[in-house]
């Protein structure tokens, strides 16, 4: 508007300039609100009057089609600017509710639990999403920390269909079944029961006990890979390959559980094939174990911060897969020492020694007291 009325002014009528000035209306419907456009339009208005009897253009059609065609555009722009922001805000009403279908679906996991601390990190390929076909969870059930993480073939809303399926039954079983292999053929029977043709899910499973050795079960997923305290690394590989969960109609053998040294100062990192299979741009896959150093930083989430930033890195550019990643971290130290036992912090015994003790004067003294450690549900205390 401000180029139209200088040439107007300094050229003369002849130039022919005036209609332009319909432009500023255009352009304020597409990036204002209604009340900026109408304003815009007003101004355009009265500044095309202006120019049209300064320059004498009212004595012939000229100056009423300038007129006519700003207030048309105006007009025009007065409506898209409405429209849009009826779509804007039904986009933002569909983008909070995906948001919380996306936080249900895959909840934060817990910071620590027993004597695990654990970090997640999840990168979705789908543009505006923050989950796709990869999928986690962490439980503490009473057999230890129960630990899925998989990879639904495929991608968009049918894979986020699928990895509800198998994090629902993983969230209900953990907890009641007795061990791995009776996890997950809950599992398979749940996702058997929703899976049409020939979809499946990689997953691999772990539970992490008292003990020193964690208990995997591998359904056809990338081996986790394991960090000792001295710089070791390696990959925990189950004894034999096995099909991915939703394959048991072709009369395969179901995997077998097999445990791996986990004992204080180890690491474990889970993740999919987004990560290991992510490639730059000579076409050289991400090495994960190589970058083994980079989780040493003593916060595990900055740790695995520093994995994502070097995967970015190699790619240079956006991931074309679902990339997660979690990594479980058992503690230099036990929670309260070298004697000390994690167990259920809300244990009725535990509620009972503790009214006990405030009852005979000796709070704070009782040899089983509870005292909240660094999971949820967790405590550490001397084991009776």
């Amino acid at each position: 508007m401000a180029v139209v009325t200088t040439v107007e002014l300094t050229a003369g009528p002849g130039v022919g300039f005036l209609p332009l000035v319909s432009l500023g209306p255009a352009f304020a419907g597409l990036v204002g609100g209604w009340r900026r456009t109408a304003v815009v339009g007003l101004t355009a208005f009265v500044l095309c009057l202006g120019l049209g009897v300064y320059n004498g253009l009212f004595e012939s059609r000229r100056g009423l089609t300038a007129l006519l065609s700003v207030a048309g555009v105006t007009a025009a722009g007065v409506v898209a600017a409405v429209m849009r922001q009826r779509r804007e805000a039904e986009l933002a009403s569909v983008r909070s509710i995906a948001e919380v279908a996306q936080r249900v679906l895959l909840r934060p996991v817990p910071r620590g639990a027993g004597p695990l601390r654990i970090a997640v990190s999840y990168t979705s390929a789908v543009a505006e999403a923050r989950i796709g076909g990869d999928l986690y969870e962490v439980v503490t059930s009473p057999a230890g920390v129960r630990i899925i993480v998989g990879d639904v073939q495929g991608k968009g809303l049918e894979a986020v269909e699928s990895a509800a399926v198998v994090l629902g039954a993983f969230r209900e079983a953990a907890h009641d079944e007795p061990d791995l292999p009776a996890l997950g053929e809950r599992v398979e029977r749940a996702l058997n029961r929703h899976l049409s043709g020939e979809r499946f899910v990689t997953a691999v499973l772990a539970e992490i006990g008292d003990g020193p050795q964690a208990t995997l079960l591998n359904f056809g997923h990338p081996a986790p890979l394991v960090v000792r305290p001295d710089g070791t690394v390696g990959f925990a590989a189950p004894p034999d390959r096995a099909l991915p969960l939703g394959l048991t109609l072709h009369g395969a053998v179901a995997p077998a559980p097999y445990e791996v040294p986990f004992t204080p100062g180890d690491q474990m990192l889970f993740y999919t094939d987004g990560v290991t299979e992510a490639r730059d741009a000579a076409d050289r896959f991400y090495p994960l174990d190589e970058r083994a150093a980079l989780l040493k930083d003593p916060d595990p989430e900055a740790a695995l911060r520093s994995v994502r930033e070097d995967l970015v890195e190699h790619v240079e550019g956006p991931l074309h897969d679902d990339a997660a990643m979690l990594l479980v971290r058992y503690r230099q130290e036990p929670v309260n020492g070298p004697q000390a036992a994690a167990a259920p912090c809300s244990s009725p015994p535990a509620r009972r020694r503790r009214a006990a003790s405030r009852r005979s004067g000796r709070a704070g003294r009782a040899a089983a007291g509870c005292r909240t450690g660094s999971g949820p549900g967790w405590c550490a205390g001397p084991s009776s």
